[in-house]
């Protein structure tokens, strides 16, 4: 028998490109295994990491020991090691962050300190006599003489435990120790989990009184019910509950999972196109290898159908599947659909559960107690066993990117994931990023078609406004023009349903003195402040920074102050304004923050509660409401100012999945965009619905210009508190490239397009390479700079394959 591994190299969540090597100890070695969780010290402080590696020697390195396992089995497999190796190679990340990014088990572990006597404490203790003692330091020390325990423990056994704890540390009774141990995460949040009865106990399983009693009362009262609130009618409610769901005779989930009954629907037959997409996926998956296909089809063709339809083949072959949305706001309108498919085999995974709820759902999924996983970007890490589809829902969506270190694309990651397990990959959209689209036309995509809406609904009618001409004929500056004003009147009386788009918050984009031309900006950043009249204040969208509404110039006194510009708050009041009769309702950030806003809105909508719907873009993808007939951009110009290579891109696909919300019932839709540039190519080819040519045009720019995908880039952003020390790094860094490398084009330094923010002035180096690996050279030559002049993990961010410059 080989001899038990001594050393191990640790993964820590800290900015530094390396691991660590620590010492097992006797009773951990053979326990500790590749994949598992280790508490060690690191400094001062004691960091759980994950083990990416056992071996023998520690090659003269001073090592220190490993201070506890976490977990008997690993949280991550070989397979979810080499993807988070390969991430960290690829995006130039540490890859302790990168293995942080993957787990999502904060959760799962609580810290805190446990306290136990030395032997000059127990020495003591046993001189004492303890079980009559009133003494708060004789009760503690005999406690502690029993076993260790809990400062959570001990206060809540002796009052004012924690002043005499420290009083027997500085007499050397007692000795403190930083903890970080696992624990239940159905017991934490037992608060948050909703009960709902699966299936009747069989004979043999014994079940206690409690157990009885709650299994019965779940079988009776059909649907979920709170935990917390059963605790409170049965004693003992949650822990019955808990055991009950071990043996799988009832399901606890976190609330807020549950599928309203409007999501349920009859499944539909579907059509050529869809079939024959269907057919060709199926084929893939079981051939069993690594394959990938585009679906491209336009909006309210049926691609969640296709979706539906490839999961039940792969988990009737046994496979499981991974279904990836771009944002937590489209996640209930595609769970509702497979809840009421798949029932209580789907498993949800995203940043709007606490750490709690993650991790519970996380272990439901790698226990292979679910087989369809449905989640945001970081679900792309989930522990699916037999893994054999991964989808990507609306793959051109910018929210797959992340944007903290690692700054990984989740789309790109699935495929490799799909890749390794040698799994069928799908990515669906109806405007396929132009990336996605060239894949597609070098082969390395299977490129499927649906060119039709089902059941044969017409695509909407799209007029254009210009409004400048608009501006010319009423002598008026309005935020809705005649024919948008008269199209949702019409819709008002025929019982039909708006939706108005304005991708922009708050009530004016910004203050202005007509006196002096003082505008207001944000103390942190070299952004103007954004009015919000209903809560009375300017606030930055970038850092949050908010100030009271002046009642007069900061700056020279004057009281003609004027608010310009427009936001979805100043579109819901004009609404009132010119038709009140109306019921509106307002989907942004700030209407949906609280837990459970943005599904109350969106159903009030969907149920008929509200007649038109104003919002941002959280209201133009994913979502199928049949009643709306009209669907009114309200300026479609804002997008296409910002200084990006993928702003005419990001315009495009946004027009167009806004124009497809309209006629996805019986009546036929239409769809008015007002704009101050229709000439432009993203405006006029989204209004004929036209992506091809969008695609061509588009193309020959980025092919003309040098990017992607016609070269592989990076954005280097240099920051420091103080614009000179800003400024210094990023000359040095344009130092070093200059001249450029071989193969690489080094646009910069330059200031960055938000010069100032969250009180750091940015610099930014744009770098472009024929050569993905010449790229990876220069990527490499500079964190090794940073890393030799000590410089802090912040001073410089890399970003490889950008989605924006900003």
């Amino acid at each position: 028998m080989p001899e038990a591994a001594a050393y191990c190299d640790v993964a820590l969540p800290v900015p530094v490109d390396r691991l660590f090597t620590y010492q097992l100890s006797l009773p951990l070695r053979g326990r500790v295994k590749t994949g598992c969780r280790v508490l060690v010290p690191f400094g001062g402080r004691k960091l759980a990491g994950v083990v990416v590696r056992l071996h023998g020697d520690a090659a003269g390195e001073e090592t220190r020991p490993v201070m506890a396992l976490i977990d008997d089995e690993p949280v991550l497999d070989r397979e979810l090691l080499s993807l988070g190796n390969w991430i960290a190679e690829y995006y130039c990340a540490p890859i302790g962050e990168v293995i942080k990014s993957m787990l999502p088990l904060a959760g799962e572990t609580r810290r805190g300190t446990r306290y136990s006597l030395t032997e000059g404490g127990r020495s003591i203790a046993r001189q004492l006599v303890i079980d009559t003692a009133t003494d708060a330091s004789v009760q503690l020390l005999g406690m502690l003489e029993r076993q260790p325990r809990s400062a959570e423990y001990l206060s809540a056994k002796v009052a004012g435990a924690k002043p005499v704890l420290q009083q027997l540390i500085k007499r050397g009774w007692v000795v403190a120790e930083k903890t970080e141990e696992e624990r239940d995460p159905l017991r934490a949040a037992a608060g948050r989990l909703q009960a709902e009865f699966l299936r009747r106990s069989a004979p043999e399983l014994k079940l206690n009184k409690t157990e009885r009693e709650l299994l019965a009362f779940l079988e009776l009262h059909p649907g979920p019910h709170n935990l917390a609130e059963l605790a409170g009618k049965l004693k003992r409610a949650s822990e019955a509950g808990r055991s009950l769901a071990r043996r799988e005779l009832i399901r606890l989930a976190p609330e807020g999972w549950r599928a309203p009954a409007g999501y349920e629907r009859p499944v539909p037959v579907l059509n050529a196109h869809q079939q024959q997409a269907f057919t060709e996926i199926k084929q893939a998956l079981e051939a069993g290898q690594f394959k990938a296909f585009l679906l491209q089809g336009v909006t309210g063709s049926g691609k969640t159908e296709v979706y539906l339809r490839c999961i039940e083949a792969a988990l009737a072959m046994g496979k499981n599947a991974l279904l990836l949305v771009p944002e937590i706001a489209l996640t209930p309108a595609v769970a509702g659909q497979f809840f009421h498919r798949f029932g209580g085999q789907v498993a949800i995974l995203h940043s709007a559960f606490g750490d709690t709820e993650r991790a519970e759902q996380w272990r439901r999924i790698r226990n292979a107690q679910t087989r369809v996983v449905i989640g945001t970007r970081s679900a792309v890490f989930a522990p699916v066993a037999d893994l054999g589809l991964i989808i990507v829902d609306e793959e051109h969506e910018g929210g797959y990117k992340q944007q903290e270190t690692p700054r990984y694309h989740g789309r790109d990651v699935a495929l490799v994931r799909a890749r390794e397990r040698q799994a069928v990959a799908v990515l669906g959209s109806a405007t396929p990023s132009i990336e996605s689209r060239w894949n597609a036309e070098q082969g390395k995509y299977t490129r499927l078609l649906l060119p039709e809406r089902i059941a044969q609904r017409p695509m909407p009618q799209v007029r254009i406004v210009d409004m400048r001409v608009e501006f010319l004929e009423t002598k008026r500056q309005a935020t809705f023009s005649r024919a948008l004003l008269e199209d949702m009147e019409l819709r008002l009386q025929r019982g039909e349903q708006t939706m108005l788009l304005l991708n922009r918050r708050g009530f004016s984009s910004f203050m202005i003195c007509r006196a002096c031309g003082e505008r207001m900006l944000c103390a942190n950043c070299s952004v103007v402040l954004t009015h919000h009249r209903r809560d009375r204040r300017m606030l930055c969208h970038y850092c949050g920074y908010a100030e009271k509404i002046p009642s007069s110039c900061p700056k020279c006194g004057s009281d003609y102050i004027q608010f310009l510009g427009t936001g979805s708050e100043r579109v819901e009041d004009e609404i009132h304004q010119h038709v009140p009769v109306a019921r509106v309702a307002r989907l942004d950030r700030d209407t949906a923050t609280a837990k459970g806003a943005f599904e109350n809105i969106l159903h009030a909508f969907r149920d008929g509660d509200m007649d038109i719907l104003v919002g941002t873009q959280m209201i133009a993808k994913g979502h199928d409401i049949p009643n709306v007939t009209l669907v009114g951009v309200v300026l479609a110009d804002i997008g296409l100012s910002i200084p990006d290579f993928r702003s005419a891109e990001r315009t495009f696909q946004l027009l167009t999945q806004a124009a497809g919300r309209a006629g996805r019932g019986d009546t036929p839709g239409h769809v008015v965009i007002q704009t101050l540039n229709p000439e432009h190519y993203a405006v006029r080819y989204a209004a004929e619905q036209d992506y091809e040519a969008f695609y061509k045009k588009e193309v020959e720019f980025r092919k003309w210009l040098r990017y992607p995908p016609f070269a592989a880039c990076a954005n280097v952003l240099l920051r420091a508190g103080k614009q000179e020390n800003a400024l210094r790094i990023a000359s040095e860094i344009g130092f070093i490239l200059n001249p450029p490398p071989e193969g690489v084009r080094v646009i910069g330094p330059a200031e960055a397009p938000v010069l100032r923010l969250k009180n750091e002035f940015r610099y930014q180096i744009l770098l472009k390479a024929a050569k993905r690996s010449a790229l990876r050279d220069v990527v490499r030559k500079l964190r090794k700079y940073s890393a030799d002049e000590g410089w802090k993990p912040a001073a410089m961010t890399i970003d490889i394959d950008p989605i924006s410059l900003m």
